[in-house]
């Protein structure tokens, strides 16, 4: 995913794990745009609680 600099297999582990959401549009999976926002906050909490 270009936004996020990751691969392939990396959003569909994101997917499967339930850490980025997504819907299904007939046969293909889209994600929303506020879902790529939700999950850059929640990394970006999680970096500074650490």
């Amino acid at each position: 995913m270009a936004r996020l600099q990751l691969g392939r297999s990396a959003v569909y582990d994101l997917l499967r794990t339930g850490q980025l959401a997504s819907i299904t549009l007939s046969r293909a999976r889209r994600i929303p745009a506020h879902a790529l926002t939700d999950f850059i906050r929640t990394r970006l909490d999680q970096e500074a609680a650490a």
